[in-house]
C-alpha cells in the first residue's frame, strides 16, 4: 500500500518542464523565437492565447512561422492549465508564449507553474497603453499583473533575444511612476 501511495504521489507531482514563459504581443516571430528555442533547449512551443485559438487564420499563420523541427501548438489558457498537470505531457520542455501580462498571470496562477522569471519581449502600443520602454507599452491591467509577479518574487526580465543584457521591467515601471519600488 505504501509503495502504491509513493507511486501515486510521484505521478501526481510530475509536470512539464517549462523552460521559458515569454510575453510578446507578436507571439511567434522569426529570429527571436529561434534564438530563445535554441538557448533554453525546448522541444515544444506553446502559444497560449484564447484570441488566437479562436482565430483560424491567425492560428494557421503562427504555426507556419514555427522554427523547423520544433512542434508548435496554439491552445487556450484553460487548456494550458489542464495540460500542465496532466502526466501525459510531463515530457514537454516548452517555451510558452502569451500576448500580454494578464494571460501570463492567468497561466501561472491557474496552473501553479514554478518560474523564477518571466521574459518580456514586446507589448504593442494602443490608445489604452503608455510606453514604458521602447518596445513595451502597458495599461492598468498589465501593471496589476506585473505587480502580482513582482509580489511573488518573479523577476520581470526584458530581453528580445537570449544574449541581450537583461533589464528589469520593475525598475522601468517605477521610473514611470506606475508602481512603487519595494
Amino acid at each position: 500500500m505504501k509503495t502504491l501511495q509513493l507511486i501515486q504521489s510521484w505521478w501526481m507531482d510530475m509536470t512539464m518542464d517549462v523552460r521559458l514563459l515569454r510575453i510578446d504581443s507578436r507571439l511567434l516571430h522569426g529570429q527571436v523565437t529561434t534564438n530563445w528555442a535554441k538557448a533554453v533547449k525546448v522541444n515544444r512551443i506553446l502559444i497560449v492565447s484564447d484570441r488566437v485559438a479562436q482565430d483560424r487564420t491567425r492560428k494557421t499563420l503562427i504555426i507556419q512561422a514555427a522554427p523547423p523541427g520544433i512542434s508548435t501548438n496554439v491552445i487556450t489558457v484553460e487548456k494550458m492549465i489542464r495540460l500542465y498537470h496532466d502526466p501525459r505531457f510531463d515530457v514537454l520542455k516548452p517555451m510558452i508564449l502569451v500576448e500580454d501580462p494578464v494571460d501570463a498571470r492567468r497561466v501561472v496562477e491557474g496552473s501553479g507553474i514554478k518560474i523564477d522569471s518571466i521574459n518580456i519581449g514586446a507589448i504593442s502600443f494602443d490608445n489604452t497603453r503608455v510606453m514604458v520602454t521602447d518596445a513595451i507599452a502597458v495599461n492598468a491591467a498589465d501593471v496589476e499583473a506585473f505587480k502580482w509577479f513582482h509580489d511573488r518574487g518573479i523577476k520581470l526580465d526584458v530581453r528580445k533575444v537570449s544574449n541581450d543584457s537583461s533589464k528589469n521591467l520593475w525598475k522601468s515601471l517605477s521610473e514611470k511612476g506606475l508602481v512603487r519600488s519595494k
